[in-house]
This record gives structure tokens, C-alpha cells and sequence, in this order.
């Protein structure tokens, strides 16, 4: 049809078809032509091969999932370690240095293991995201207003300003990642966080390393604790199981159940009848940081919590004894959604406010009295409350701390005691002084590194000397010695800062390379094949399975020879490069069919360039901060190349009808770019929208609307695409005209209620309102999993037959005429394949949308919107064979995984998106829900490329399957592509200043987003692709 003729009709199509087929049947029956074979026999061999060879392809693409994965696992394994953990151990007996001259009995619990102990119990409060600014006075100037936050908890400064000798409020520094879990790390251990914590922050581990909590326990100290349950996961079996009580943290909706539980049981143990029970209490808050992700602090609900939170501390003041220490700390901060995980300002700034009534604090200059203004001024580093409540509590300092004391908690109540705060800085840096030279020793690291450090300590034992000497030394002597071991420990610390993350390079270069090679790989498989490339694949499968269980078992085998081979190491390597190897070994077989990997046409070449710009640029921190604006214009020249193409077209309904959607992809492309949140680096020049404002983590009561209009124009928009090919046939009557629509109403709903509840529209009625949305929910799901997928099963292909009299209105949808009076019409035939797949493309749209908060919904139906869009351009344009379709849907899926709220960050993840259907943590539900509402737009896209390669195609077109097989390797190929990028950058500026908040984040969302495009592209795409092609023999049979 390229020559200039027009195409036929779908009807003309059909007809030509369907009257060979009658003519063969006549002719058969008449006696004519004889019976060749049974076709129920052919049938039942077609559909077993097909079957066969489909699962060929699924188990090739699961062998290049595999090889993703052991690349990937392997660079991680060497680029987010942790430090090297020393398995010594602070003792009470044991000193880091010499202390007879200023302690005359070490190494006695009772009194002070190095340090004469100034308080027999503690109570240590952890307020989660109490960021300091909540709790100074603010006072409005000019046209400032104050936000919720603000003056909503009043009491730390307050007493720390009128009692400066009870108690001291500082900004408590965080160390980033701010995940919960690697900041009470720090705040046990004294020692810097790795950002491979962070992905651990909601499955912790037994803490193996000296801290604080295990020298409490072999002091025979009875600790309670109460609050979030991450205490027992990192110190298992540490607490009094009578008393204390731990809650479920993950639930971010739940602003209320810890704290009430941490208040419940904490006061009846303050009560001096109880006081023997207990010597160390941990009582963990979990609103104030709930109510941030939920609201965002400049809500109402926020000033409640840390209304409530006042309350609860000045009742424990009142019940308080003069033995007891008190101590309130926030772990992290919060942005201005609430969120927290990077390195932000608003996420390291947390308060510290330590309280007692014996008046035993001090300040070392009187303009210290009254509480630094905001968090620049004196703040703590985390770390520092370590040595300081080790030696407050007479507990030896953990042997891996890198903190300093506290000034105000050992400089006395005068502020003049620099004798006692020369003798603890002296005994912090010693035990710094000890760990270090153990550390060096087991990392054999290099001495230059420590030079001037190892210095300063020289020159810190010198200005003790003279303090040694002296009978009575003076205070300079003292400060002078204060000032020379507080400057060992700084200077200690920055370097390990500078020099922490022990990178392994040769792990991380064989992942690189493991990754790099699978690339190839699959760039062959997808683009590099002249032939149907499912009846290619059983050789690959074979020979890459073979070579992954022989390269595994040698590299095993290796550990046993070479001992000092690490065996996940080798045995990772060896069956990634024998599976690598073995699927190369089947090109070289089948080298007939390779061609070149250039591209031969203008379409080739333009989804390279753009695969290799987009790739190329994550070197550049302002390029990944940009992202979503670098996509969006992408996009925009894609649609407007698209549009020159379509203008180019021989046919002119052609040309006009992909001009249209063309120019329809680039409008809602620019549409979707009206839903954002802005990363910290954006501001000032982005202005966030997904939310009800910049400081705000719920919708604004409009964006309400969004899923509304939805659910009546999403169904009709679709069924419009069903309508042009008369495919609006059977189930998809039954589909788009009432479950999807209905199952978007009820996400609509859901959001309402939602929207209901966090704004407590309806106090009387909040338990119904939980309760109902939930179920809303679950019908929601029920709609899509329960009716959707059974609907698509099982459905027949979307056709109908059709007979009129010859004459009437559909005489030209005539197919077979029979006896001159009537003709046979078949509705849906020209895009059989099309139409009975893409209802698997809506169903996900259902479940998507459903997880998304209103605004993401509305990106979600533009997404589905531009696929439809895109299937006609790729029709008319004919494209179907190009690597368009492919690419194109792996940008859109990446440009709207930004337009959903969402960023490269871990901030920016919604993890309330578990709850979305159930009260509690569910395994493996929960993370598979925030999975989906994280990367939901690249799932969707994955679940929508085969419809590219089936949209519009002849029912009986040779190849079909490998077509699709090609389109899907394409699609995975552009992924894999932007996660070797990702990786090699990541690697490359592993010591760059942005490396933690801008390339590591990028290169775990490009490996995510690869493994679960792989599952979903693999396991439903082309699952959903079996169902429909057997829905669609039973009629046409097989070609």
C-alpha cells in the first residue's frame, strides 16, 4: 500500500478475507478441493507452539532480569557500604587513658566507670521531627504571619531561658540521610550514618557495634522503652518486657495511638512507688512526625501535637525527682511538606532541651543564657549526646563515638568549671584517640589522611602537661586544655566525615561492567535481530541459562581455591559474565540473523539521540535537578517531529488524523506539567502545585474535583479510540462504559473521605469516615483485580457480526453477501488485537489512580490519554516497527512519575500510599502498594508497550508475537540504559559534594525503576499479551 494506492477499509479487509475463507469452505463441502488437514488439529499445534514460544520470550527477558539485578546488587554491594564495625568494646575498668590524677575511683558502676556519675536515672524523650524552630519564640515582623508551628510549644524555652541552671535548649544537628533508624544509630552509637541505612529504614537490624543502650544493659540497668517498635529491631531483647510497650511506627496516619501509648504508661512509672522499677527510660513520639507527613507543619493538626507535647513535658517537670535526668530531642526535622530522609536544612534541624532540678548546668559566657534564636547559632552535632550522657550516667563512652561532651552539661552551675570540662574532653578524645588507631589498623588506612588530626592530638597532650604538673592549675590552663582536646576531636571528625564511605571499586566496576554487558545484550535481542524474535529466543534462553549455573558454579568453586575471594563476590560474578557469555555464545550461533546496531532510518536515530542526551546529561547535578522540565521539553520535540511526520503522510486521513493526536500529545504533555513538587534545589524558580501549598502534604479542597472529572471523561475519552475501529464491542461495553467509570467514582470518593478525615470536616463521624474509605478502597481494587483482570481473561476478541439487507445504510460494511439479499458486517476487526489488549492498559489505570492523591490521578488519566494518543500516531505513521513506541512511553512514564508528586529524593516518597487500603502493615502489600504509587507511571507506560506493536494490526499477521517481543525489549533497553548512566555517574563522583543528595538518590531510582519495569513488562505486559492473542485465535486461528 506504500505505492500511493489507498488502504482499504477495514471492512474491505475483512471482506476479502472472509470471502476466500467462504469460497474454501463451499468448495471443501462440494466435494472440489479436499480436506488438507483437521483444523482442530491445526488449531490445538498452533496454539501449543505459540504457547511455547511465548514462554520462551518471558523466560529469556526473566534471564536479562536476572543478569539487572546481579549487576545492579553488585555495585550497590560496593558503592553504599557501611563502615568497617569494629566488634571491641568500651569497659568500665578499662580507661582510654590514665585518669588517676583527676578520678580517684575508676571503674565502679556505682559511683562513675571513668567519670563520677551526676544522675542515677534518665528519662529520654525522642519527640520524632521536632525541628528546632518549633520550639523558639516567633515573633511577626512587618508582613510575616506565623504558621501553625510557631509558638505551639513553649516550655523547652521557656525554662531554659528563666532557668538557665535547671535545664538548656540547642539546635541537635542531624547527620544525613534523615531516616529514623540510622539517626538513633547515631544518637546510640556516636558514630556517622552511611546512606545504605537509609534503605534500611523500615526493616532494621540488631545494632552489633558499642553503644550506649548495650553499655546501659551490661551495667545490669533496667531500661524501658516506649513508643516506636524501631528500638526493638536495632536493640532486641534489651528492655524490661513487663513494662515496656512498643507500637507499630509505619502507619503515618495514625497521629495519635504511640503517643497516647508512650503517655499512658510513662507517668504511673514516674510515681516514687515505681522509680525502683526502672533506671533508664526511652519513650519515643511519634505525632509530630506523623502529623508532618500527613499535613505538613503548617496545619492545625500540627500546633495540636506540639500543643499536646507541652502539656506532657511540663507534667513530667512537675512529677520530676531530683536524681532523675530529663532530656527531649527531636532525631531529624521536616521540610516544608513534612517529609524528611535528605540533607536539607529543615531536615537536619532538630532541638535538643535537657531538664533537672539540681541546678547543674551552666554556660560558659552570659550571653549563652538564653537560647540560640535559630538553628545557625551554637548548634550540637547528634553525636555529642553520647559521651555526654555516658558520662552523665557514669557509663563508659562506646568505643566507635565520635561526639563531644556538651559544654552546659559539665561546664557547672557558675559556668567557671573548665577543670571538669578539660577532664571530659580529655577523656572523649582519648577513647576518639583509641578507636581510631583500631580502626586504622583493621582498614589499613592511609596515615596522610590522619596527619594533621594525629598532630593535634600531639598538641592536645602537650597542653595537658603543664596541667599535670601544676598542684593547682589555672583556669587558662584548663581552657587551654579544653580547647586543644575539643580541637582533636573537630578536626577527627571532619575527616572521618571526608573519608567515611569506604568505597569498593572493584566491586563497583564489575557491576558497571556486569550492567554494560547486559546492554549489549539486550540491545542485540532488541534491535540488532533481522527476523521474529520469539522464534530466535530458544537458542539465547538456553545457552544464557546454561552459562549463569556454570559461571555461578565455577566463580563458587573459585572461594574454595583463593580463600580470601569474598564468594557472594565471585560467585555474583561468574554467573552474571557466564550468562553474558552463554547468550553471546548463541549470537555467534545465529550470526546470520545479527545486523548492525546503527539505526538506519530518521526514527532510529532519534530515539538514540534522545536516549543518549537524557543519559548523558545525569552528570550534571543541574540536569537531574531539572529533570522533569528537561522530559517535558523532550517530549514537547518529539510530539512536534511527530507532527512533521504526520503532515508528510501520502493519505491524507492519515496525515490529518495523526496531526491531531500529534499536536493533542504535546497540549497534555503541557497540561501535566501543572502538576509538580518542587525538589529543595528548584526554589526559588519552581512553585509546588501538587499539594494545597508549598508547606502542606494534603489537597487543596478544588484538586477534589480532579478525580471527579475523571472518572465521567476518562471512560468516554477511551471509548472515543474503541469507537474510530467500531471495536467498542462486548466486554468493552461492559468495561469502559460502567466498571471503570464506576471504580473511578469510588477512588474519587475515596480521596473525598480523605480529604474528610484529615481535614475533620466531621469530628462526630471520624471512626465512619475511616472506616468507609477503606472499604471504598478495597472496592475499588476488588473492581479492578476481581472484575478488571476476570473481564480481561476471559473476555472474547471485540467483535460482532453484523447482517443487514442489501440496500440499507450499512451496505458498505458489507463482508460476505449470501443470496443477494443480505451482507455480513464484522465490527471491530481492524484493530482486533488493539482493542482486546488495551483494556489490560485501563485496568491499571484503575489501580494507579487509586494510590495517587488527586492531583496524581489527574496525571495518571493525561498518561493514559497520551498512550491512546500515541497508538494512533504510531498507526499512521507507521511507526509500529521503530523504536518510537518504546521510548516515547519510557519518557512519558518518566515524566509523569514527577507529575505524580514525586522526585529523586527520599523525601518525596508517599509512604502513607500503604494505607491507602489497610489499618496496618501488611507484608508483601504495604511496600507493594508505595511501589505502586511511587513508580506508577512507569508502570503504567511498561504495561502499555505492547499495545504498540499490536494497535491496529492484521488479526493473522505473521511475526506478531516477536514484534511485540522486540517493542518490549526496546522498552527495557531505553530503562536499562538511563540506570548504567546512573550507576557509572553515581560511581564516578562518589566524592562529590552533591553525591549523597542529588546522584546517589538518581541512581537508586534508575535501578529501581529498571527492576520493576523489567517485572512489569515482562510478567504482566506480556502475560496480558498470551490472554489476548488466544482470546483472538479462537476466532481467526492462528497464522
Amino acid at each position: 500500500m506504500d505505492d500511493g494506492e489507498p488502504l482499504p477499509s477495514y471492512e474491505g479487509i475483512a471482506a476479502q478475507f472472509a470471502a476466500a475463507k467462504a469460497a474454501k469452505e463451499t468448495e471443501e463441502a462440494s466435494g472440489l478441493r479436499a480436506r488438507v488437514k483437521d483444523p482442530k488439529v491445526e488449531a490445538k499445534k498452533g496454539e501449543v507452539h505459540f504457547k511455547a514460544l511465548h514462554g520462551i520470550v518471558v523466560a529469556f527477558l526473566t534471564l536479562i532480569l536476572i543478569l539487572h539485578v546481579l549487576g545492579i546488587y553488585l555495585f550497590m554491594s560496593g558503592f553504599l557500604l557501611t563502615r568497617l564495625v569494629l566488634e571491641s568494646k568500651s569497659e568500665c575498668a578499662v580507661p582510654p587513658i590514665d585518669i588517676s590524677s583527676s578520678y580517684t575511683t575508676p571503674g565502679s558502676y556505682d559511683t562513675g566507670c571513668w567519670h563520677p556519675k551526676t544522675f542515677d536515672k534518665a528519662i529520654v524523650i525522642i519527640v520524632d521531627a521536632l525541628r528546632y524552630d518549633f520550639t523558639v519564640p516567633f515573633t511577626p515582623v512587618g508582613e510575616e504571619k506565623a504558621h501553625h508551628f510557631h509558638n505551639a510549644i513553649p516550655v523547652l524555652y521557656e525554662t531554659a531561658q528563666k532557668h538557665p541552671n535547671k535545664a538548656f535548649l540547642r539546635p541537635f544537628i542531624a547527620d544525613p540521610p534523615t531516616t529514623t533508624l540510622q539517626r538513633l544509630k547515631g544518637l546510640t552509637t556516636g558514630t556517622l550514618p552511611t546512606f545504605l541505612d537509609a534503605g534500611s529504614n523500615f526493616a532494621g537490624t540488631a545494632i552489633d557495634e558499642d553503644n550506649l543502650v548495650a553499655q546501659l544493659r551490661n551495667a545490669s540497668k533496667k531500661i524501658v522503652q516506649l513508643g516506636d517498635d524501631t528500638w526493638h529491631a536495632l536493640f532486641p531483647g534489651y528492655f524490661e518486657p513487663n513494662l515496656t510497650h512498643a507500637y507499630d511506627s509505619f502507619n503515618v496516619w495514625d497521629l495519635h495511638t504511640v503517643d497516647n501509648g508512650v503517655t499512658e504508661h510513662i507517668f504511673p512509672l514516674l510515681h516514687p512507688t515505681n522509680t525502683s522499677k526502672w533506671d533508664v527510660i526511652f519513650g519515643h513520639y511519634l505525632g509530630v512526625d506523623h502529623a508532618g507527613h500527613r499535613y505538613g507543619p503548617d496545619h492545625p493538626a500540627m500546633a495540636a501535637k506540639l500543643n499536646q507535647m507541652d502539656d506532657v513535658f511540663r507534667k513530667m517537670i512537675d512529677q520530676l525527682d531530683d536524681s532523675t535526668l530529663l532530656v527531649v530531642m527531636g532525631d531529624h526535622g521536616m521540610d516544608a511538606k513534612g517529609d524528611h530522609g535528605g540533607e536539607s536544612d529543615d531536615e537536619i534541624q532538630a532541638a535538643l532541651w535537657m531538664y533537672s532540678k539540681q541546678g547543674l548546668f551552666g554556660r560558659t559566657s552570659p550571653a549563652y543564657i538564653t537560647p540560640p534564636a535559630n538553628a545557625k547559632e551554637r548548634p550540637v552535632a547528634q553525636i555529642d549526646l553520647v559521651p555526654t550522657l555516658s558520662l552523665l550516667l557514669g557509663m563508659p563512652i562506646p568505643f566507635n563515638n565520635l561526639g563531644a561532651p556538651i559544654e552546659e552539661a559539665f561546664i557547672g552551675a557558675k559556668g567557671v568549671n573548665f577543670e571538669n570540662l578539660a577532664v571530659v574532653n580529655r577523656l572523649t578524645a582519648s577513647q576518639i584517640h583509641r578507636y581510631q588507631e583500631s580502626y586504622a589498623q583493621a582498614q589499613s588506612s592511609n596515615t596522610k589522611d590522619h596527619a594533621h588530626s594525629l598532630s593535634l592530638w600531639a598538641s592536645a597532650n602537650d597542653a595537658w602537661k603543664p596541667v599535670q604538673a601544676a598542684k593547682k592549675a589555672n583556669s587558662d590552663q584548663w581552657k587551654s586544655a579544653f580547647a586543644a582536646y575539643a580541637a582533636y576531636q573537630t578536626e577527627t571528625l571532619r575527616v572521618c566525615r571526608a573519608l567515611w564511605a569506604s568505597f569498593d571499586v572493584p566491586r563497583m566496576l564489575n557491576g558497571v561492567l556486569i550492567l554494560t554487558m547486559t546492554l549489549v545484550v539486550l540491545a542485540v535481542y532488541a534491535r540488532g535481530l533481522d527476523g521474529d524474535h520469539a522464534e530466535l529466543a530458544p537458542p539465547l534462553l538456553m545457552r544464557g541459562a546454561l552459562g549463569i549455573v556454570l559461571g555461578g558454579l565455577l566463580g563458587f568453586g573459585s572461594t574454595f581455591a583463593v580463600p580470601a575471594l569474598p564468594w557472594d563476590h565471585t560467585t555474583t560474578f561468574g554467573s552474571a559474565i557466564g550468562g553474558v557469555l552463554g547468550v553471546a555464545s548463541a549470537y555467534w550461533y545465529i550470526r546470520r540473523r545479527i545486523q548492525s546496531l546503527l539505526p538506519t532510518t530518521v526514527w532510529g536515530w532519534t530515539s538514540v539521540l534522545f536516549t543518549v542526551a537524557l543519559s548523558g546529561g545525569f552528570a550534571a547535578n543541574s540536569f537531574t535537578i531539572w529533570e522533569d522540565e528537561i522530559l517535558l521539553h523532550f517530549l514537547t520535540t518529539f510530539g512536534v517531529l511527530l507532527t512533521v511526520s504526520s503532515l508528510r503522510q501520502k493519505n491524507a486521513a492519515d496525515g490529518a488524523l495523526g496531526c491531531y493526536h500529534s499536536v493533542l500529545f504535546i497540549l497534555l504533555a503541557r497540561l501535566a506539567s501543572f502538576s509538580r513538587l518542587c525538589r529543595e534545589e528548584q526554589m526559588p524558580y519552581c512553585k509546588s502545585t501538587y499539594y494545597a501549598s508549598a508547606t502542606s502534604s494534603t489537597s487543596a479542597p478544588w484538586q477534589l474535583l480532579i478525580p471527579v472529572a475523571v472518572a465521567f471523561l476518562l471512560p468516554h475519552l477511551i471509548r472515543t479510540y474503541y469507537d474510530n475501529t467500531l471495536s467498542y464491542q462486548g466486554s468493552a461495553v461492559t468495561w469502559l462504559g460502567f466498571a471503570l467509570r464506576f471504580g473511578l467514582l469510588l477512588s474519587a470518593a475515596y480521596w473525598t473521605l480523605d480529604a474528610a478525615d484529615d481535614g475533620d470536616w466531621y469530628p462526630d463521624y471520624t471512626s465512619i469516615i475511616k472506616t468507609t474509605k477503606q472499604y471504598l478502597a478495597i472496592l475499588t481494587l476488588a473492581m479492578a483485580v476481581a472484575f478488571g483482570y476476570p473481564t480481561f481473561n476471559w473476555a472474547k476478541a471485540h467483535l460482532v457480526i453484523q447482517t443487514t439487507a442489501v440496500g440499507s445504510e450499512q451496505a458498505s460494511s458489507q463482508i460476505v453477501e449470501e443470496s443477494g439479499s443480505s451482507s455480513i458486517t464484522v465490527l471491530g476487526f481492524a484493530n482486533v488485537h488493539g482493542s482486546r489488549y488495551a483494556l489490560l492498559i485501563t485496568i491499571w489505570t484503575l489501580l494507579v489512580s487509586l494510590v495517587e492523591k488527586p492531583m496524581g490521578a489527574g496525571a495518571i488519566s493525561l498518561a493514559t490519554f497520551q498512550i491512546f494518543s500515541l497508538l494512533e500516531i504510531i498507526d499512521t505513521n507507521k511507526l509500529s516497527d521503530t523504536p518510537v513506541g518504546p521510548v516515547v512511553l519510557g519518557l512519558l512514564g518518566s515524566f509523569h512519575f514527577f507529575k505524580t508528586g514525586h522526585q529523586a529524593t527520599l523525601s518525596s516518597i508517599q509512604w502513607e500510599a500503604a494505607f491507602i487500603p489497610l489499618r496496618t502493615i501488611r507484608y508483601p502489600w504495604s511496600p507493594l502498594l508505595v511501589i505502586l504509587n511511587f513508580l506508577g507511571a512507569q508502570v503504567l507506560c511498561a504495561v502499555a508497550v505492547p499495545a504498540t506493536a499490536l494497535w491496529k494490526q492484521h488479526p493473522k499477521k505473521k511475526g506478531l508475537l516477536g514484534h511485540v517481543a522486540k517493542a518490549v525489549a526496546t522498552h527495557i533497553l531505553f530503562y536499562a540504559v538511563i540506570n548504567l548512566a546512573t550507576t557509572m555517574w553515581a560511581g564516578h563522583l562518589r566524592r562529590h559534594l552533591m553525591l549523597y543528595r542529588i546522584f546517589s538518590p538518581r541512581f537508586m531510582l534508575g535501578a529501581m525503576a529498571l527492576v520493576v519495569v523489567d517485572v512489569v513488562a515482562i510478567f504482566i505486559a506480556l502475560g496480558g499479551t498470551r490472554v489476548s492473542f488466544l482470546s483472538v485465535a479462537e476466532v481467526f486461528g492462528w497464522s
